[in-house]
């Protein structure tokens, strides 16, 4: 294998992080998480808290959000055959009541094997096992999916959260619209219906994209030389209002300011070579690392993430790796919440 180069090894985007600074649960008030605003050419940093975020935006800025909605989509079950407890995560519908799963214990659940969900209301059975160990699995049922899932299903909080949600709602942005993720797009829940409307009423525009968050996000990086990662892909959708005013405030020589690093991905993956956008819908298996060149996207807002994730290669790459550990030596310094629940950071 090749050397990485400086910058392209996964162990560059390595920092120490205490344990109890990884958030457990959500704040009372979305809004009332802190805010650190790092200017990527200079490095600075500032602290603040988050409902200051109007502060940092002008008329004519257009914000793009991510309005995919987390599914419930964790599901307790046991093998018929010998009753033995099974967890099974929906990653992908493939079609109809065929989905990509993740389940655990995977060595018993072979294809062939018949599962019962909550006492019989769902079953299921492992039809093939597909890349990475992924299980296709058939479901079986009388009634509606939905309300089926909404009943048993419990939302698939990442494995480094152990407190028990008690509100489905908060592991959801308040402007969730499209069902269909396995993780929530955690860098729009510090936003209140009454902060994107001072937004909306100071002239912001906000622009909505669904892209379906996988589980590929927080795959870790296996591999030393960045290079040789591969990102799973994502189903994205632009619509034709999201499309024209994201294009209208480039024109206008306004910001294009992303929400997490899903809406990133998204336009980045949807628009031309002049950073030019249409309606579209497709899948992404973009990976942005340093040395990538942002065609659409100006500024970021993003939560903290993990060490030498892929997440935090894409903020490296807007910002310079220099400067984000940097920030995140600070962040650690100043106690701030880290990961999903955790607080956020603005990268101008």
């Amino acid at each position: 294998m090749e050397k990485a180069m400086d910058g392209l090894k996964t162990s560059d985007y390595f920092y120490e992080l205490p344990q109890e600074l990884i958030a457990q649960d959500p704040l009372e008030d979305r809004s009332s998480s802190r805010l650190m605003v790092l200017d990527k050419e200079t490095g600075e940093i500032s602290h603040h808290m988050f409902r200051e975020i109007p502060s940092f935006l002008k008329p004519g800025d257009c914000l793009v959000l991510n309005n995919t909605k987390v599914i419930p989509a964790r599901l307790m079950g046991v093998r018929e055959e010998t009753g033995g407890a099974v967890e099974v995560l929906l990653l992908k519908r493939r079609t109809g009541d065929v989905w990509e799963t993740l389940v655990k214990p995977g060595k018993k659940a072979r294809p062939g094997t018949r599962l019962v969900f909550g006492n019989g209301l769902l079953r299921a059975q492992v039809e093939d096992v597909v890349e990475d160990g992924n299980r296709l699995i058939r479901f079986f049922y009388d009634g509606i999916w939905e309300e089926i899932l909404d009943r048993l299903g419990e939302m698939p909080l990442p494995p480094y959260i152990t407190h028990r949600l008690q509100d489905k709602n908060r592991y959801q942005t308040v402007y969730a619209r499209y069902e269909g993720s396995a993780a929530a797009p955690t860098a729009g829940l510090h936003f209140t219906p009454e902060l994107l409307q001072q937004l909306q009423d100071m002239g912001v525009e906000l622009a909505y994209v669904t892209l379906h968050v996988g589980l590929g996000t927080f795959r870790p990086v296996k591999v030393e030389n960045v290079k040789e990662h591969h990102m799973h892909s994502e189903y994205y959708q632009v619509s034709a209002e999201a499309a024209e005013k994201i294009n209208r405030a480039k024109e206008n020589g306004h910001r294009v300011i992303c929400v997490g690093t899903t809406s990133c991905r998204t336009v980045e993956s949807a628009c031309d070579e002049n950073g030019h956008l249409e309606e579209c819908c497709d899948n992404t298996d973009i990976f942005i690392y340093p040395g990538y060149r942002f065609k659409v996207l100006d500024a970021l807002i993003t939560n903290f993430h993990l060490p030498e994730s892929t997440l935090v290669m894409l903020v490296s790459a807007l910002a310079g790796r220099e400067h984000v550990l940097a920030a995140y030596e600070e962040a650690v310094k100043e106690k701030y919440r880290f990961f999903s629940f955790g607080d956020a950071m603005l990268v101008q």
